[in-house]
């Protein structure tokens, strides 16, 4: 190809809002657009296509698009739309930008004004991928945990119209267990109401202040009746000053109140509970002064390998204790999403035997955008 050819299939290219490339009749990459060269690394031009992406498939399709007299044409994904005649799409996982990616690739000749050859388009579905996984995981963990009280509750009210209709011991204790599974079911709603909601406006800013020592006292004196139930020593510093910040004060007290109240559940062997309130002059990530608000326990603490999961929505240290807790597994999604709508961070850190420790940090004022 001359150069005033290259200059315009290298123009062609860039007015592509996906990343492509173009290969000669003998699969040598001519030319790439932007896109391509940061998906499939820099210096595209003149390497063997082969060198570039090395799925089977891709180069089956390839070949026959350059020549079709080679054999029949591909199979076709039937996941994917029937593409024009000429063309191959499909969907293979290939190594791009050092990572192993989902893509769906089209394979196509050039158009005629620029010789025999083939263009190849490649768009990242990882991501796409990636949120549909997360939903379909979302429906099945919320189909599991209604349909477990649901399944309890039917056969109790079997067993209550057949072997123990006239025992009313019996009927007693199953009525109480379908009351607990009910609550259960019924906190489950309400925070995964909360939980939408919390997403639904986690990209607009809280407009109102907060007086957040007032607050955390206020979180404390609701939750001092369970500390003494658990046998828990509640010790504070900092609440004593005078402090108001941007923030929404019914979010922020589902904040503090769900990781006091995690404290309480899973910490209480360590009969010690401090909550810390403190300013850090330059925070940053935030890039400016902050204000940090540790929960800090001394019970037996998580194991490393869980931490990085444990803000994932229905995630569980131990199932078993969390859900005869009362545990929905969405307390700490709820959590890091109001954190993020404030424009803050939530860092957790926990040793096996030593406690856990989770802090909050919210920046002491709120700049636009």
């Amino acid at each position: 190809m001359t150069g005033a050819g290259a200059r315009r299939l290298a123009g062609f290219l860039d007015g592509v809002p996906v990343p492509m490339l173009a290969v000669d009749r003998e699969a040598r990459v001519i030319a790439a657009n932007a896109l391509a060269g940061a998906l499939l690394g820099a210096d595209l031009p003149g390497r063997p296509f082969v060198t570039v992406l090395r799925h089977p498939a891709i180069l089956q399709a390839l070949d026959w698009v350059l020549d079709p007299t080679l054999g029949p044409a591909p199979m076709p994904d039937p996941a994917l739309p029937t593409p024009p005649e000429g063309v191959v799409v499909l969907r293979a996982s290939c190594a791009a930008d050092g990572r192993e990616i989902l893509a769906e690739v089209t394979v196509a000749a050039l158009p005629a004004p620029f010789g025999r050859g083939a263009t190849v388009a490649v768009i990242d579905r990882s991501v796409a991928e990636e949120a549909e996984q997360m939903r379909r995981d979302f429906v099945a963990n919320v189909s599991h945990e209604l349909k477990t009280p649901l399944t309890a509750m039917t056969g109790f009210i079997e067993t209550l119209r057949g072997p123990a209709r006239d025992d009313a011991r019996a009927r007693d204790r199953f009525l109480d267990i379908m009351e607990r599974e009910a609550g259960r079911m019924n906190r489950l709603i309400n925070e995964l109401l909360t939980l939408s909601r919390v997403q639904a406006e986690e990209r607009r800013r809280p407009s109102g202040r907060v007086d957040l020592p007032g607050l955390l006292r206020g979180v404390l004196a609701t939750l001092a009746p369970r500390a003494e139930a658990a046998g828990v020593v509640v010790t504070t510093a900092g609440l004593e000053q005078a402090l108001r910040l941007p923030g929404d004060s019914d979010q922020l007290t589902q904040v503090f109140q769900n990781l006091i109240e995690n404290a309480l559940k899973y910490a209480a062997s360590g009969k010690a509970l401090h909550v810390t309130l403190s300013r850090i002059p330059h925070e940053p990530l935030l890039r400016g002064p902050a204000w940090a608000v540790a929960v800090e326990d001394r019970g037996e603490g998580i194991e490393e390998q869980h931490l990085p999961r444990l803000t994932e929505r229905f995630y569980r240290v131990d199932t078993h204790r969390a859900r005869t807790q009362g545990g929905t597994g969405l307390g700490l999604a709820i959590v890091k999403h109001i954190v993020n709508r404030h424009r803050g961070r939530l860092r957790i850190e926990s040793r096996i035997g030593e406690g856990s420790r989770f802090v909050v940090i919210l920046p002491e004022g709120l700049s636009r955008g």
